[in-house]
């Protein structure tokens, strides 16, 4: 029997013989196994230059199932590469790491490409190959990732340069994507580590969107795509991390990139990494991406996509941001040459990933606050040491935004029996 094309609401898919069964998406932990045995182990941490990852990578580029093309140049020279996979009819386009400091994705993007790099027979990798052709531009933003900061190196923020495109890497970008015309877009991000899901619920670990391609925040086919592909990735998150996931605002921002590949015709969906507890490096989140991912192309591949529920992203609820890192209840906060009070003590980390680099962000009646974090202190007393106090011969102040250092002890004496040391 010829096969021939159907045009569904997902892509184009191929024409199957009515008597062959429609293949499903890879099984969850199959996905997640994959993640764990094709992790590049050269890649532990999530501060890493382009030149580690070209290393890391290199084994997997050398097998011959990708096609890799230098496709621009960062403001300070370096190499702006597409990876791609796979001669199938429908287009993908990933990038990641347009915010120099959000790694996550392209780590799990090393350990994708060793996967898809295997020459063992695999059912996923075989289907990924047949239909689909999908272009990667990992680390969209060199320049930031050398000294692990958000914008490139005249202090661009990528992702808000696709109307003036001055940076070359904004232009490399909307060129790689002007070329491909992908059907479907993964815009791969961070997000902060202090993110709930709805206002005081747990810590984000994941946002999904499909971003708004105008004002009025239609849905068009582009959009509706995007929104099953958000669905599907949804519930498959959902299998590992229930409770974590989020909805980004999908208030429409015409200098994003997400939202104008989406008004150019690409069904775009937006995946944020925020935190998980006890995940300082984003191992775990790597790992989850990984499998994410590969699910979310094969649910193209297969044009199963028209199955999603739109509820399942729909429902989510939204990211609620402005919480603390740490905060500190019930205890009478001391401060040396000053005296006694009852306060509590909001904290943030410089790195709220890792929970290094802790400041004093507020001081008071923080009844009403909300932290990733909350350690009830009622009946003892949170001692302030002296070091972190400004002392001149006026008297001595508690300057908001020094170091965060304190000694638990049983009572305002400072001799009293210590108990424990925060942050």
């Amino acid at each position: 029997m010829t096969r021939g094309w159907i045009l569904t609401l997902a892509t184009l898919v191929p024409l199957m013989p009515i008597t062959a069964q429609q293949p499903s998406v890879s099984p969850w932990p199959e996905r997640l196994a994959i993640a764990a045995q094709y992790r590049v182990s050269s890649i532990t941490t999530r501060r890493f230059t382009q030149d580690h990852f070209r290393r890391a990578i290199a084994p997997s580029l050398a097998s011959g199932a990708f096609e890799v093309t230098e496709v621009g140049r960062s403001m300070q020279g370096r190499p702006l590469t597409t990876v791609t996979f796979g001669t199938g009819p429908v287009t993908v386009f990933l990038w990641s790491q347009m915010h120099g400091d959000e790694a996550t994705a392209t780590m799990a993007l090393a350990d994708i490409f060793a996967f898809l790099a295997d020459d063992a027979p695999n059912a996923l990798r075989d289907r990924l190959s047949r239909a689909l052709t999908v272009t990667f531009l990992p680390m969209v933003n060199p320049d930031g990732a050398e000294i692990f900061q958000r914008h490139n190196a005249a202090g661009i923020d990528i992702n808000r340069d696709v109307r003036r495109l001055a940076s070359p890497e904004a232009r490399t970008l909307k060129a790689v994507r002007d070329r491909i015309e992908p059907d479907f877009g993964f815009n791969l991000h961070d997000q902060s580590a202090r993110v709930q899901v709805g206002p005081g619920g747990a810590q984000a670990a994941i946002a999904l969107l499909d971003p708004a391609a105008d004002e009025e925040r239609s849905y068009g086919p582009v959009r509706t795509r995007a929104r099953q592909v958000a669905a599907f990735l949804a519930r498959d998150f959902a299998n590992a991390i229930p409770g974590r996931i989020a909805r980004y605002d999908d208030t429409f921002n015409p200098r994003a990139f997400g939202d104008l590949m989406q008004a150019w015709g690409t069904s775009t969906v937006l995946i944020e990494s925020g935190a998980l507890p006890d995940d300082p490096q984003k191992q775990e989140l790597r790992s989850l991406n990984a499998a994410a991912i590969l699910g979310a192309l094969d649910a193209i591949a297969t044009g199963s996509l028209d199955a999603e529920d739109p509820d399942q992203y729909q429902s989510l609820p939204f990211n609620s941001g402005g919480a603390y890192d740490l905060l500190l209840t019930g205890a009478t906060l001391v401060l040396p040459g000053v005296g006694a009070l009852r306060a509590d003590v909001a904290v943030n980390f410089d790195d709220s990933v890792a929970r290094i680099g802790a400041t004093i962000r507020e001081v008071g009646d923080l009844t009403a606050a909300t932290a990733m974090d909350t350690l009830d202190l009622s009946g003892r007393f949170l001692h302030v040491t002296p070091d972190v106090m400004t002392i001149s011969s006026g008297g001595g102040w508690l300057p908001i935004g020094s170091t965060a250092r304190f000694v638990v002890r049983e009572t305002a004496d400072p001799t009293s029996p210590e108990l424990s040391r925060l942050p």
